[in-house]
């Protein structure tokens, strides 16, 4: 049985819909997980990741009001804190981060450095 623990990063509940409107199309492949992290990359030195995928040994599972996702043990470091949107409007489209950590965001606000 896995152990949930509580939540490092929120989200919107823009978010929290658009994600579950994912999960709920047909032909989602229901093994994977909403993954949240980080990778090398970027304008800015880090670029998030946000997506589905496979549970990892390394990897905890979160709680987020009901919506299961996981996360890289080691990313909590860069992601504590930080806040999930979903935008739907004329000009911007899309899942937004806002993080307490980033010392540094680039304009397309999908990088980051601490």
């Amino acid at each position: 049985m896995e152990t949930l623990i509580a939540a490092p990063i929120q989200f919107t509940i823009n978010a929290v819909e658009e994600i579950k409107r994912l999960m709920n199309e047909e032909g989602f492949d229901k093994s994977q997980k909403l993954r949240v992290g980080v990778k090398g990359g970027g304008c800015s030195g880090m670029t998030y990741v946000l997506g589905f995928d496979l549970q990892l040994e390394d990897d905890e599972v979160y709680d987020y009001e009901g919506m299961e996702f996981i996360m890289n043990k080691s990313h909590g470091l860069y992601l504590a804190g930080m806040q999930v949107d979903w935008q739907d409007g004329l000009n911007s489209r899309g899942f937004t981060f806002t993080n307490p950590n980033a010392s540094k965001t680039c304009g397309c606000g999908t990088s980051f450095a601490v």
